[in-house]
């Protein structure tokens, strides 16, 4: 909501499409590549391949956590690493292709950087801890945030001919104030 709150209302549900694509496109990508390459195999660069996860898991897995629950809270951070992409990214992508973007971090790139911090990689070798995913979620969705918006560049219309910026009019400014009131 707050990322549909700062973007003009014709875009919204272009955003919350984006949002939802995260977890139907990263969902069966991180099953069937992506937790392999995060923990099936003790590489300093990468995993193993494991599609659907059938390996056995149970020496990584916390004391008490089934493999399933554990499958799923790590299916959230991945799609939640895909999901900060997609407001630095706002107003400014094609829907296919924002969702080819959100497939390659899926896929690859939050499981191969999540496998050097918690697979055993070779950061997670020389005694790195992430603290709450802010390494692992959130500074790789950052990037991949940071590396899209200075590709696309900025929304059209946001700076005039002499280079000042101005305010983009029909924001949604009452969602993102109910969104940040929410969290």
């Amino acid at each position: 909501m707050c990322e549909a709150g700062f973007t003009r209302a014709k875009n919204t549900g272009n955003i919350l499409m984006k949002n939802l694509m995260d977890f139907c496109i990263g969902t069966p990508t991180y099953w069937l590549l992506g937790f392999g390459l995060m923990f099936a195999g003790g590489g300093a660069l990468i995993g193993g391949l494991d599609p659907m996860v059938r390996g056995d898991y149970s020496a990584i897995l916390p004391e008490g956590v089934p493999l399933f629950a554990y499958l799923i809270f790590q299916t959230v951070f991945c799609a939640t690493s895909a999901t900060i992409v997609s407001g630095s990214m706002a107003e400014r992508t094609k829907f296919i292709s924002y969702c080819i973007y959100s497939f390659c971090i899926s896929a690859f790139i939050y499981p191969v950087s999540g496998h050097w911090i918690w697979g055993g990689g070779w950061l997670s070798g020389l005694g790195f801890h992430d603290f709450a995913g802010s390494t692992a979620v959130h500074m790789v969705g950052g990037i991949c945030a940071c590396i899209g918006a200075a590709t696309l560049g900025p929304r059209i219309g946001k700076y005039d001919e002499a280079g000042k910026p101005r305010a983009i009019l029909g924001h949604n400014l009452s969602l993102g104030a109910l969104g940040v009131f929410i969290l």
